[in-house]
C-alpha cells in the first residue's frame, strides 16, 4: 500500500476552471492506492497573513480554515499548487496560503521546515498565452519556496486556456498530464545554485 498523500490546493476564484481540469487529468494517472485530497481555497478562505515574528509567537490555530489547511499540508507527502496564472504569478488565494507558511515556520513546537523537508511540491497552471515563458514568475515562486524548505520540486504542468474548458483542446498539455506525476523530482535548488 502506498504511503503517499497528494494535497491539491486549488487557487482559482472559480471551480472547475482550466487549471483544475488539467490537475484532475494529471491526478487520474496516480495509482489507486495514492490518497488524494482536494481543497478549494475560495471555499476555505484564509485571513490576510499578519507577520508577528518580531512582536509575538505564532500559536497553533484551532477550529478555522488556517488549522484545516495547516493539518492538510502537514499530512501530505506531495502538495500540488493548482493556480491559474494571474498577473504572471500565483493567484491571491494561493499567495495568501503560501504567506501563512511564514507563520507556520515560526509556530513553537511545530517544526514546519523540518517536517516539509524531503516532501514534494508540484504546480499546475493554465495560462491564456501561447508563450509559456510568461509563467516563469509563477514557476520561480514555487521552485524557490520548495528550495527554502528543502523540498523536492516536480515542476509545473502548463496548459493553455482562457474560456472554461479550453485546456481540453491543448493536446500537448493533456499528453504531459499523463506522465507528470510519474517523474522522480529532484531536490529544489535556487537558480544561483543550479549552475
Amino acid at each position: 500500500m502506498s504511503s503517499r498523500v497528494f494535497l491539491f490546493v486549488l487557487g482559482s476564484s472559480r471551480s472547475s476552471g482550466n487549471t483544475e481540469i488539467l490537475a484532475r487529468k494529471a491526478a487520474e494517472q496516480l495509482p489507486g492506492d495514492v490518497r488524494q485530497r482536494w481543497l478549494h481555497l475560495a471555499e476555505h478562505p484564509l485571513p490576510d497573513f499578519e507577520d508577528l515574528r518580531h512582536y509575538s509567537d505564532h500559536v497553533r490555530p484551532t477550529g478555522d480554515n488556517v488549522e484545516l489547511l495547516l493539518d492538510a499540508t502537514l499530512e501530505a507527502t506531495d502538495i500540488v499548487i493548482a493556480s491559474p496564472l494571474y498577473w504572471y504569478s500565483v493567484s491571491a488565494h494561493t499567495k495568501r496560503y503560501l504567506d501563512h507558511w511564514s507563520g507556520w515556520l515560526r509556530m513553537s513546537g511545530l517544526d514546519f521546515r523540518a517536517r516539509m523537508a524531503g516532501r514534494t511540491l508540484w504546480g499546475v497552471t493554465a495560462l491564456a498565452e501561447e508563450e509559456q515563458e510568461v509563467a516563469d514568475p509563477l514557476i520561480g515562486t514555487l521552485n524557490n519556496s520548495a528550495a527554502y524548505l528543502g523540498m523536492r520540486f516536480g515542476g509545473v504542468l502548463l496548459g493553455n486556456g482562457s474560456k472554461p474548458g479550453d485546456v481540453l483542446n491543448d493536446e500537448k498539455a493533456l499528453a504531459r498530464a499523463k506522465t507528470f506525476f510519474a517523474q522522480e523530482p529532484p531536490l529544489a535548488r535556487y537558480p544561483h545554485e543550479a549552475a
